[in-house]
C-alpha cells in the first residue's frame, strides 16, 4: 500500500510563473485552485491588435497579456470574466478593442501608472495571487533571422516566415519591476511557459536582472514545453530545441525539470494543425536528459476547438513537485 505525500505546512508555497499569451492563462486557471501563493510575471513586448494601438496612442505598456492573466486568476462570476474578454466588433475607434484592455488603460490614466492600475484591478476582481508586468515600460522586440535580416515587432516576427537566430530587446538594459525580482528571490518554485518561445517566454528572460535572479535562486525551476510547434517561431522544433534556444539566449541552464506531453495527438487534430503549419513537438528524451534535465511526461492535453494544455493535470504535477521540493529541504 502506497503512502501519500504529507500535506505542506500551513504556509502556502510561493510560486512564480513567467510568460504571456494564452498558454500561461490556461495553466493559471488550474494553479489557482491549488493552495499556492502565485505571482505571475508577464511580458510587456506585445505590439499587435488592441494592445498595440493602446501602447502607441497612450504610451503605456501593452495590456493584453496582463488582462488575460488577470481574467484567469480572477475570482468572479463567469459573466464578469466574459465581459473582460469581450471584444468590440464595430464602432469607429472601438472595433478590435477588448473591454478589459480599455479598463486597464482607463485605470492607468486614473491612477497615474500601469503597475498601480494592475494592482487596483487585481483588488477589484479578487485576483488569487499577484500579477506583475516584467517591467514598467513597454519594450520593443527584435529578431535576427538566420539570413541576417532584422525583424522588428513582436507581432511581425512570426510573420517573417524565417528561422530565428536570436531575439533582443530595445532598450537592451531594461529595468525589471523591483517587485518581480523580489518575488523570484522569495519563490519556492519558478515556472516558465507554456507560450510562444521567442515572443512570450524569452522576452522575460532577456530582462537581465530577472534571469540573474532565477539563476541565483534555490527554488525548484520548471519549464513547461508547448504541445505544438508554432509557425514562424518553432517550426520542426523538438523539446531539446526549445531548451537550447533558451540556453543560447541566457547562457546558462535554468531549469531542473521539463514538463511535456507524451499523449499521441489524434491524426484528425494533427491534420487540422498541419494546415496552419504546426505539428506536435517531438519529445527527444535522450537528448533532453543528456542536457541535464529531468522529464515529467504525461497526458497533458485537452481537445476542443483548439488543442490546449490540461490545466488540472498540469497543475497536479506542478504541485506534487513543489511539495517534494519543499519537504526535501526539511
Amino acid at each position: 500500500m502506497s503512502i501519500s505525500q504529507p500535506d505542506l505546512p500551513v504556509l502556502r508555497p510561493r510560486i512564480v510563473v513567467m510568460g504571456g499569451g494564452t498558454g500561461l492563462s490556461v495553466m493559471l486557471r488550474g494553479l489557482k485552485e491549488k493552495p499556492l501563493d502565485i505571482t505571475a510575471i508577464v511580458t510587456v513586448a506585445d505590439d499587435g491588435g488592441s494592445s498595440g494601438i493602446l501602447r502607441d496612442e497612450l504610451k503605456m505598456p501593452p495590456p493584453g497579456d496582463i488582462r488575460n492573466v488577470l481574467t484567469a486568476l480572477a475570482d468572479v462570476e463567469p459573466l464578469m470574466s466574459d465581459m473582460l474578454k469581450y471584444r468590440f466588433q464595430k464602432g469607429e475607434g472601438l472595433a478590435g478593442h477588448s473591454l478589459g484592455n480599455l479598463i486597464l488603460a482607463a485605470m492607468t490614466d486614473i491612477s497615474g501608472d500601469f503597475v498601480t492600475a494592475v494592482r487596483e484591478l487585481s483588488r477589484v476582481f479578487a485576483v488569487r495571487g499577484e500579477v506583475l508586468p516584467a517591467a514598467e515600460q513597454a519594450v520593443v522586440l527584435h529578431a535576427e533571422m538566420e539570413d541576417g535580416e532584422i525583424v522588428t515587432g513582436e507581432s511581425k516576427i512570426p510573420e517573417a516566415g524565417k528561422r530565428i537566430k536570436r531575439i533582443f530587446l530595445e532598450p537592451d538594459h531594461v529595468e525589471p519591476l523591483p517587485e518581480a525580482v523580489r518575488a523570484i528571490q522569495q519563490a519556492d518554485a519558478i515556472l516558465i511557459g507554456p507560450g510562444s518561445l521567442y515572443t512570450s517566454l524569452l522576452p522575460n528572460l532577456l530582462v537581465p536582472k530577472l534571469a540573474d535572479a532565477i539563476l541565483a535562486s534555490d527554488a525548484l525551476r520548471l519549464f513547461i514545453c508547448n504541445v505544438m510547434t508554432q509557425p514562424g517561431e518553432t517550426d520542426n522544433y523538438a523539446v531539446s530545441d526549445h531548451l537550447n534556444a533558451i540556453y543560447e539566449h541566457v547562457g546558462h541552464r535554468l531549469f531542473d525539470y521539463v514538463l511535456v506531453n507524451n499523449e499521441p495527438i489524434p491524426l484528425k487534430v494533427q491534420k487540422r494543425y498541419a494546415e496552419q503549419g504546426a505539428k506536435p513537438v517531438k519529445l527527444d528524451q535522450d537528448e533532453v536528459e543528456a542536457m541535464g534535465y529531468r522529464i515529467i511526461a504525461d497526458k497533458m492535453v485537452m481537445y476542443g476547438t483548439y488543442l490546449r494544455h490540461d490545466a488540472e493535470m498540469l497543475s497536479h504535477h506542478i504541485y506534487e513537485q513543489v511539495k517534494k521540493h519543499i519537504l526535501s529541504k526539511g
